[in-house]
């Protein structure tokens, strides 16, 4: 079986999970690559929407939030008069001849621009491969209306499956099985093991704060005033790529203990030695930590398709928001001072958690795949 894996980088969330279900494919002895598909498409304009992405979350916000409440009321394109429609006929054009050589008996998009390029090609009859839509957050991103052709649609949960029927979906094309996570997020570790591993104290409550892996957020005023607070505890910080803010944490003195990180490969065994994780609220760090039963504490989310996993998080009791009103030292404070809280909110996440997430997805598709008489 031979699996085509389409992503889009914007941020680096869509690119991870399709690393991820590549791999996995490959470790079962299928056939898999990932496709980044504008910049095979166009180097200029895959590096638009990258840059245009990181400039957008990190200095005009307002202005992306206010274009995602337009995308969220907007009338649904005409199927055979729309500009959206146009382009990304041409664009399909240009990528089937990929699609051709390759022969990809499953396709795969981690991005819905990559969903509306294969939705134009099954749209107008020109593949013939099972196809795949994976929604990397707690919502449907509005323009998922736009790829109503694809075989499936896999989203986070049941819960949103209202939503994807608004969008235009049946019940048999939707999948809940989870935003694909990798496999070493399917069991918890031991916190002990995982503390004594990390040099950590065994006993101490330990909170793990994480800015994404562009280190989003002003991460180190956040430790300065994490480490002011008049509660013991040991404390994680991954800087991911932003090197400035994780020199800058190294030089500071604190009175907790700190181990300060960059860019890390092991978020796993970070969450396995925490009690709770205040992170940004990402459909891909949400769902790991969802796995590793691991209470949320939502800071500096992106405007969009964040404020909605935000808003799935609440209402299902998995997180706590910081606010104006709310900051984050009460926040720390309400979490700590009622160790029941933790354990309400681990019920609550017990409801949503998806940890076998990629392994329930890839199982789907081969046994799909054996309907259609495809060898493994």
């Amino acid at each position: 079986m031979k699996v085509l894996v389409l992503s889009i980088t914007a941020g680096e969330g869509h690119n991870s999970t399709a690393k991820t279900i590549c791999e996995y494919f490959n470790e079962r002895g299928a056939e898999a690559c990932v496709l980044d598909t504008y910049k095979y498409l166009n180097k200029a304009l895959g590096l638009t929407v990258d840059k245009g992405y990181l400039f957008t979350v990190k200095s005009a916000k307002l202005a992306y939030k206010k274009a995602y409440r337009m995308l969220e009321k907007r009338r649904k394109s005409n199927d055979k008069i729309s500009a959206t429609r146009a382009t990304n006929r041409v664009l399909a054009s240009k990528l089937l001849p990929y699609i051709k050589e390759y022969q990809p008996d499953v396709i795969i998009c981690t991005h819905i621009f990559a969903g509306m390029l294969l939705d134009s090609l099954k749209r107008h009859k020109k593949i013939s491969a099972r196809t795949y839509g994976i929604v990397t957050d707690f919502t449907m991103h509005p323009y998922w209306e736009e790829a109503l052709h694809l075989d499936y649609i896999i989203t986070a949960n049941e819960l949103l499956t209202i939503q994807a029927k608004k969008k235009g979906y049946t019940s048999e094309q939707i999948l809940p099985s989870g935003i694909p996570i990798n496999c070493k997020f399917e069991k918890i570790g031991d916190k002990a093991e995982a503390r004594i591993e990390l040099g950590l104290d065994i006993g101490k409550p330990t909170v793990l704060l994480m800015g994404g892996s562009m280190g989003y957020g002003n991460i180190e005023s956040t430790v300065t005033m994490l480490d002011s607070l008049d509660r013991d505890f040991q404390l994680i910080t991954v800087c991911g790529n932003n090197k400035e803010a994780k020199l800058r944490i190294d030089e500071l003195q604190t009175k907790k203990k700190l181990l300060n990180l960059g860019y890390v490969n092991n978020v796993d065994r970070l969450m396995d030695a925490s009690d709770c994780i205040i992170t940004k609220p990402g459909g891909l760090t949400t769902s790991e930590a969802l796995a590793k039963r691991l209470p949320i504490i939502i800071v500096n989310p992106i405007p969009g398709q964040e404020d909605r996993n935000t808003e799935f998080l609440l209402n299902y009791g998995a997180a706590m928001s910081v606010t104006k009103t709310h900051p984050l030292d009460e926040a720390i404070y309400e979490l700590f001072e009622h160790p029941e809280k933790i354990e309400l909110m681990r019920g609550a996440i017990d409801m949503i958690r998806k940890p076998e997430s990629t392994r329930s997805l890839c199982d789907f598709v081969i046994e799909r795949a054996r309907e259609d008489g495809i060898e493994i």
